[in-house]
């Protein structure tokens, strides 16, 4: 829940009208790209839940003991650009509550520096530090936090909409966009928009095993899922479609910002609600999936010098040298972002589930995960597994090319799709030679390490 009841994901979901979509198909696309994320949550679910290891130590079964941390590294720094965007998207709430009750602080909006006015930054270095406080509590405190967080900005929401419907008199249009398509003519922009959806949730649907970890049985992983995607998103897609719809009528402009929307209604005591609340669901992603991630992942780099926490502070001080607001500030900008973005994620999810489900099918030798020498199963070619980064190399580069270039603009949008499926195709060709060993049954017997194995001659630990 917390993953979707965000700023981001309403400015999301609004950006699909500038595709040129009018309300329904902005509300089909959202549930068609929905059940592929439920579908695929499920697939790289189950590896991690088989072993209850996280998403870095999953990625040491394809990718190699050293090796896991190229994926690592580039779901880490994935997560610093979202941790940047989403606190920035909160820190706007928070400048628009400060302008309403302190409107002598207008010079400081006024200024500029890197892009964001003085007050800006206020607003942003005041979001992070309450960010950096629950992080600093550990996951239980996290845990309880999101578990407030979620069902908040429902109530809110509802109210928001109730707000918006009333003060239309009932009367929302839900053909909004400047241009609208009907017919055949529809299918192309809504099919965009279902990549685009699937894009904006990749990068959580990527590393999900530091989550599904948790789940004391696979069944349980699903049960929630569905909960959490096709339900939840059902209604938060309802709620975000007939809000943003009925700004036209009631405030002259279509207006994709909830933030933005709150600030415009004349309750004082309303708008303050509705701005703490957004900021409250809007750090509970943030925590969520652009900290929990790169804790895992910077960690897994060097376990012994960097902790789960200080993996996470990594990712927090750099969102803050990326100037976050120049990455999520118009809909042209946000889909470029998440067109980049897709462009490294496809083609790891891609290679991941080609491994787990048709190279070692579903086979996990858990022990293995934690050797780094020959006796591991995953040691492979000095601790890396050179098929799967010829895999990953050209699947991005070509990703890359197709984000880049103007002419090829149209599949950009897709760039989740082509990388995870040229990262598929083209790790099934190379691992040939492992599929060739499983299927002769060549592979090295699990290791079953006792505490005694891990002590060498010499009386010290060997990993």
């Amino acid at each position: 829940m917390s993953d979707v009841h965000s700023v981001g994901g309403y400015v999301f979901a609004g950006s699909l009208f500038a595709l040129g979509l009018n309300s329904w198909q902005v509300f089909v696309s959202l549930l068609a790209g929905v059940f592929i994320l439920y579908f695929m949550c499920n697939l790289i679910a189950k590896p991690s839940q088989q072993a209850g290891v996280p998403y870095p130590v999953a990625c040491r079964m394809v990718f190699g003991v050293f090796g896991a941390n190229v994926p690592a590294i580039i779901r880490g720094l994935i997560a610093v650009a979202w941790y940047g965007v989403q606190t920035y998207l909160a820190s706007s709430a928070l400048v628009l509550l400060i302008l309403r009750f302190f409107p002598g602080a207008q010079p400081l909006a006024e200024t500029s520096f890197l892009g964001l006015s003085t007050l800006g930054w206020i607003g942003f270095l005041i979001m992070w530090t309450l960010q950096a406080f629950v992080f600093w509590f550990g996951m239980e405190a996290i845990k309880k936090f999101i578990d407030f967080a979620g069902p908040a900005v429902y109530v809110v929401m509802f109210l928001l909409m109730i707000y918006i419907v009333v003060r239309a008199g009932g009367k929302i249009s839900f053909n909004l966009s400047e241009v609208k398509y009907t017919g055949a003519a529809a299918l192309f922009p809504m099919f965009t928009a279902i990549a685009l959806v699937v894009s904006y949730f990749s990068g959580p649907m990527l590393n999900f095993g530091d989550f599904s970890r948790y789940g004391k049985s696979y069944s349980e992983v699903r049960k929630g899922n569905f909960w959490g995607l096709p339900v939840n998103i059902l209604a938060f897609s309802v709620v975000t479609v007939i809000t943003t719809s009925g700004t036209l009528p009631v405030f002259g402009k279509l207006i994709t910002d909830p933030i933005e929307t709150v600030s415009l209604i004349d309750n004082s005591f309303a708008a303050v609600l509705g701005a703490f609340t957004f900021i409250t669901a809007t750090i509970g992603i943030n925590i969520v999936a652009n900290f929990v991630s790169p804790a895992f992942d910077f960690s897994n780099i060097n376990p012994k010098r960097i902790s789960w926490r200080t993996g996470g502070f990594i990712a927090a001080i750099a969102a803050i040298f990326i100037t976050p607001w120049n990455l999520f500030n118009n809909p042209q900008v946000i889909h470029y972002t998440l067109d980049v973005l897709a462009t490294f994620i496809g083609p790891l999810f891609g290679i991941l589930l080609v491994d787990f489900y048709l190279v070692k099918k579903q086979q996990i030798d858990v022990d293995s995960l934690y050797v780094a020498d020959s006796r591991s199963r995953y040691w492979f070619t000095n601790g890396w597994n050179y098929p799967a980064m010829v895999a990953l190399v050209p699947a991005v580069v070509v990703g890359l090319f197709i984000a880049f270039i103007p002419g090829l603009h149209a599949l950009a949008n897709f760039a989740w799709f082509t990388g995870a499926g040229l990262g598929a195709v083209a790790y099934w060709f190379t691992s040939a030679p492992e599929r060739a060993e499983y299927a002769a049954g060549r592979i090295k017997a699990p290791l079953n390490l006792t505490p005694d194995s891990l002590i060498d001659a010499g009386g010290r630990v060997q990993s």
